[in-house]
This record gives structure tokens, C-alpha cells and sequence, in this order.
């Protein structure tokens, strides 16, 4: 609620989310619950995509799927927001010009029509077009190159001005990384204005009333 308290109410202001709403702390149940209930309740306002974390096989390691089992005592509720992660859209366009994706580029896709034509009904495959949406990085080296995290790739700023000279595009906006000092790391949405102008808006964590105690293994790497 934060959020909104920051960045206007829906249906006042458009919102597009880009993914990872689970695996992220306590809450994830609420946290997505809450924007599906926004999405069915503003639908053109609303527009959600999906991170590499909504899907079966990322949930089951990093926490959603065991948050679901401890506050519904079966396994029910995650199998049913995991099969509607696969209708979540890949991509979405900003005014024909501000191309929105969780991850970032992939070899296999020089265009959009390419993007659209792509079966997403699916659980995330382990490579491919749609593996590369919601897993690449871009990085400080030209080209192409093999992605530490062992999916997607990592592309260089020539492959993103090649990209966006192809299809109209003046930015690729992204998440999926932790940039230390990026934005103070405090939490910012990127406001798109009606001329096109870009701001950003940063803020801090709004205060906690007190976590859970859980028990549980701590993941060896985070995604």
C-alpha cells in the first residue's frame, strides 16, 4: 500500500508491474493476491507482467511455495496462482516507444511481432526466447555472453540500440537486478508523463509491524 500511497490510487494513476511479486519476504501471498484484485478491478489501468520467479519450479526453492503450504496447509492455493503465472504477459509497450520486460533481451528475438507469436501459456522452459525475456542481463561488455545466473544471456548496450533502432523503441525498461547503490537501493517506480517524460520516484520501506519467525533453509545464491 506503500506503493500507491506514493505513486497515486488506481484508477487515477496506470500502473505496470514487472514481475517478481513472490519469493520477496512473509507476505508474497497478500502481495500478489492484492495486485490480482487491482487487475480485476482496473483492467486497463492495471497491467502486470511475469519474473522469472512466477513459476513452479523458482517458487518451490525460494519460498512462495512453502508460505502457501503454512497458511493454507496444502499445497492448493500456490498450484492455482502458479497456473495463473503462465497467462501473465511476457512484455508490454509504453506509447509505442518504452519497451517493459522483467529480464531483458534474447538472440532469438529480433522484433516484437516475434514476441506476440510466442506461445507464453507455459511454465517458463529452461531456455529459449521466452527463458531470455525473464532471465537476461545487460552488461558492460559488447555483444552476447553467457549469463552467470545459467539461464538467458547477457547483452551489451549495442545489442539493446540495434534492438530499439529495429522497432521504433527509445528505452528498454527492465527490473530482475539488485543494483547496489542504484537508487540508494530504496525502492523508485519509473513515472512516464503524457509527453513522454521520464522521473523517478524513490522511497523508503514503509514501517514494519514485526515479521514471523520461519524456519527454513536459506537458498545458497539468490535469483
Amino acid at each position: 500500500m506503500e506503493l500507491y500511497r506514493i505513486g497515486g490510487s488506481a484508477p487515477d494513476t496506470n500502473y505496470l508491474f514487472m514481475g517478481d511479486y513472490v519469493d520477496r519476504g512473509y507476505y508474497s501471498v497478500e502481495t500478489v493476491s492484492l495486485l490480482v484484485c487491482f487487475k480485476v478491478r482496473y483492467p486497463e489501468r492495471v497491467h502486470i507482467l511475469r519474473g522469472n520467479h512466477e513459476s513452479r519450479q523458482i517458487t518451490q526453492v525460494y519460498g512462495f511455495y512453502d508460505e502457501c503450504v503454512r497458511k493454507y496447509g496444502s499445497a492448493n492455493v500456490w498450484k492455482m496462482f502458479t497456473d495463473l503465472f503462465d497467462y501473465f504477459p511476457l512484455t508490454a509497450l509504453v506509447e509505442h516507444t518504452v519497451f517493459c520486460l522483467h529480464g531483458g533481451l534474447s538472440p532469438s528475438v529480433d522484433g516484437l511481432d516475434h514476441i506476440r507469436q510466442l506461445d507464453r501459456v507455459q511454465e517458463v522452459p529452461h531456455e529459449g526466447p521466452m527463458c531470455d525475456l525473464l532471465w537476461s542481463d545487460p552488461d558492460d561488455r559488447a555483444g552476447w555472453g553467457i549469463s552467470p545466473r545459467g539461464a538467458g544471456f547477457t547483452f551489451g548496450q549495442d545489442v539493446s540500440e540495434q534492438f530499439n533502432a529495429r522497432n521504433g523503441l527509445t528505452l528498454v525498461a527492465r527490473a530482475h537486478q539488485l543494483v547496489m547503490e542504484g537508487c540508494g537501493n530504496q525502492a523508485a517506480i519509473m513515472e512516464v508523463d503524457e509527453r513522454g517524460d521520464k522521473t523517478f520516484l524513490q522511497f523508503d520501506p514503509a514501517p514494519r509491524r514485526g515479521e514471523p519467525h520461519v524456519n527454513r533453509r536459506t537458498p545458497d545464491y539468490f535469483l
